[in-house]
């Protein structure tokens, strides 16, 4: 006997009245070889991280440390062997959500605002295939408003990967794993990546932009998703 067909309903949202901005339409051979030369330009970063910075496993990891050289009573004046400097590409990178969208919003204010402005991108690039989209979907209107002022050849390219490579990602950079990666221009090593992706990848399209700009009326728009109806939890009989 086939399952009863699940019900389904309409659920209403309010959306925006403006035009969106959609992620750049990438082919998937150009999305691998922007991937392999990622990977070959972060990996000094992540060689570094695993040869000279010692992985953190906590807070309460650190303090029994801590209370073990305390013990041991070592000599103050034993010899401390300094690591050597980070890559010079580290400054030119930027990685995380966080980092990057924080940035992104002060590119994105007004030359005329008070507020300081953030380290330009010539690159953002985000492993949509290892995330959900309610995660990443405001880069294209983010990267959108921080280039809106730039012109053409240097507006921020923005690359989405399709396919999962969150744990590539990490792995070049000695990380577990990683969401999204930000490169400055003229980052040391980065020529080949930035003439690549110039080729490939388009500008973000803003029409929402120059909408927002217009002082007209946008009338309110409700957007309708349908979806199933879960099935109605049946309580147990008392005997």
């Amino acid at each position: 006997m086939a399952a009863p067909s699940a019900k389904k309903r309409l659920v209403h949202h309010l959306d925006t009245p403006f035009s969106t901005s959609s992620w750049p339409v990438i082919s998937l051979d150009d999305q691998d070889a922007i991937l392999e030369l990622l990977c070959h330009l972060l990996s000094p970063i992540g060689q570094h991280r695993r040869l000279h910075i010692k992985p953190s496993k906590g807070k309460r990891a650190a303090r029994r440390e801590k209370k073990t050289k305390m013990k041991l009573d070592e000599p103050s004046d034993s010899i401390k062997i300094e690591p050597p400097p980070v890559p010079e590409l580290s400054a030119s990178v930027d990685i995380g959500f966080n980092s990057i969208t924080n940035n992104l919003g002060s590119l994105a204010q007004p030359s005329d605002s008070t507020a300081r402005p953030g380290k330009g991108y010539s690159m953002v690039f985000v492993a949509r295939g290892s995330q959900s989209p309610a995660f990443n979907h405001h880069f294209p209107q983010m990267v959108a408003a921080a280039s809106r002022n730039l012109p053409d050849k240097e507006k921020i390219r923005l690359v989405g990967f399709s396919k999962p490579c969150s744990e590539r990602l990490g792995s070049a950079l000695g990380i577990p794993r990683v969401s999204s990666v930000a490169v400055s221009p003229h980052a040391p090593g980065a020529d080949a990546l930035f003439a690549l992706v110039q080729s490939t990848v388009s500008p973000v399209e803003s029409p929402w932009l120059d909408e927002a700009a217009c002082a007209t009326y946008k009338p309110t728009v409700i957007g309708s998703v349908e979806t199933t109806v879960g099935t109605k939890r049946v309580k147990a009989e008392k005997e």
